[in-house]
């Protein structure tokens, strides 16, 4: 690990006579959304000017995904189009942090000369000495990988901020900027994963399971229902099951829920990523004594048959899974089941792929969402054999969303003339609409709710909205009044 500084001969200049903006792009999960909120706090708070506009920022931040393979592009072609910038000559340095920085460090440092600087996972907390660096013209090289700092060091101007041996999650602890709506906002309780799924890069970028302190998390859940008046708190980690096993031997989850159901301001918790084989007795009692978690179980099974569910190290089984349905089903009356789904694993079989079709016609779950493999270097899942054809895999996926889609359209059917409190997110694009989610819909993951208002209203306020009009994933329909 090592820091060297250096002026360079060409020092890097912003617009004349004004302040520095800096401009974020976040691509990716909510997870990173977190991260992103979290730079452009320390962003602030160092004095630089925050700019929506590209073409009238000194420096923009890329903060990556680099999970599968689309991700991968998505994030690729976002630096090229944010070069575009520097060609035209408005834009002074690109940044490039997130998964896709932390997995291809030295690649990117390598091939693409439009990146200045480069911020791993374990790095984000450097953002602002990175712009600092890119501005000065200054060299600087913060690694515990000697081969990447030997690439980046052979380059003229790339910084690289990038420290393994950082695994403190203090930085999440700052001030964020919230790019939700501000009806809601994740609050992330946890970093890494340890579950080792064989097609799953996640460990590799972003380490084991680490949690953090939960004093911290209800200290920042008052804040941001507090200070940013967000209504809606989501629970997000790579496992939220897991959340205090690392730190406390149990899950802390219970004892999460319990304290952020006496934060007043708060109106819906919302918990996403519970591993099918670790919702316990304890957070089940922990969710029904709630008056604030909302009955919406995001479960990512991945798949249904037992031989694919091995080969991908899964806990459990498929009858296990089944019984989890079942149980919440009886248990909580009402509840809505999200899953996510690998199709086109390496090896699976048609019979496989049927199972799992029939398994989404009688589970009928609410909310699916469907993942073609994505076969990721570094992954045991790779090496496996019987690698399924990209062809197979996109009929596969079309033969599941077919089905799924039909449930979900059959399910938002059987809510019209219901009556749901909304929770209001924006306005529609048109000026026509409200725009908001009911309990059953998790924010950027399912559809939306769209209603005419008797008055006006704005983020996170929460109405009474009768359904009139059923789609596939939206619904439309009219205020009642304030069910405050």
């Amino acid at each position: 690990m090592e820091k060297q500084n250096g002026a360079s001969k060409t020092q890097k200049q912003t617009k004349k006579g004004s302040a520095v903006k800096v401009g974020m792009i976040s691509l990716g999960c909510a997870k990173n959304r977190v991260d992103s909120e979290i730079m452009l706090g320390l962003i602030k708070n160092e004095g630089y000017e925050l700019t929506g506009d590209l073409a009238d920022a000194d420096i923009v931040v890329i903060n990556t995904c680099g999970f599968i393979e689309s991700s991968k592009k998505e994030a690729i072609d976002t630096i090229l189009e944010v070069a575009d910038y520097k060609i035209a000559g408005s834009l002074s340095g690109i940044i490039v942090c997130g998964c896709l920085a932390q997995r291809y460090g030295k690649q990117i440092a390598q091939l693409m000369r439009e990146v200045d600087a480069i911020v791993g996972t374990y790095g984000y907390s450097n953002v602002c000495e990175a712009i600092k660096a890119v501005l000065s013209g200054t060299k600087t090289v913060l690694s515990d990988d000697p081969a990447v700092a030997a690439v980046v060091k052979s380059k003229e101007h790339i910084c690289y901020f990038d420290d393994r041996e950082v695994t403190d999650l203090g930085y999440l602890d700052g001030d964020r900027i919230l790019t939700t709506p501000g009806s809601y906002a994740y609050l992330k309780i946890a970093e890494g994963c340890s579950n080792r799924c064989t097609y799953c890069a996640i460990p590799g970028i972003r380490g084991p399971y680490r949690s953090r302190p939960l004093e911290n998390l209800l200290a920042e859940a008052r804040r941001l229902s507090d200070n940013e008046g967000v209504r809606e708190i989501v629970v997000v980690a790579q496992d939220t099951t897991m959340y205090g096993t690392d730190i406390a031997g149990k899950s802390l989850l219970p004892e999460l829920l319990e304290g952020l159901d006496r934060i007043e301001g708060i109106k819906f918790v919302r918990i996403l990523y519970l591993y099918p084989d670790e919702i316990t007795e304890e957070i089940l009692d922990a969710i029904k004594r709630s008056k604030k978690v909302v009955p919406y179980f995001d479960i990512p099974l991945q798949h249904i048959s037992d031989g694919v569910l091995k080969r991908m190290n899964r806990r459990g089984n498929g009858a296990m899974y089944r019984d989890v349905i079942r149980q919440l089903r009886e248990r909580i009356p009402g509840c809505v089941i999200r899953t996510s789904l690998i199709t086109g694993f390496p090896g699976e079989t048609e019979e496989e792929h049927r199972e799992l079709v029939e398994f989404l016609k009688e589970a009928k779950l609410e909310r699916v969402g469907v993942f073609k493999y994505s076969k990721e270097e570094g992954t045991p899942a790779a090496k496996l054999k019987d690698q399924i054809s990209a062809s197979t895999k996109k009929r596969r996926y079309r033969e599941l969303m077919t089905v799924q889609q039909k449930i979900s359209l059959e399910f938002n059917r059987s809510r019209v003339g219901q009556e749901y409190p909304v929770i209001v997110d924006s306005v529609s694009e048109d000026g026509l609409f409200y725009v908001g989610r009911t309990y059953m819909e998790a924010p950027e993951e399912d559809g939306n709710v769209y209603f005419t208002a008797k008055e006006e209203h704005n983020a996170g306020d929460v109405v009474n909205v009768k359904v009139l009009i059923a789609e596939e994933y939206d619904l439309t329909g009219e205020e009642l009044g304030d069910s405050d």
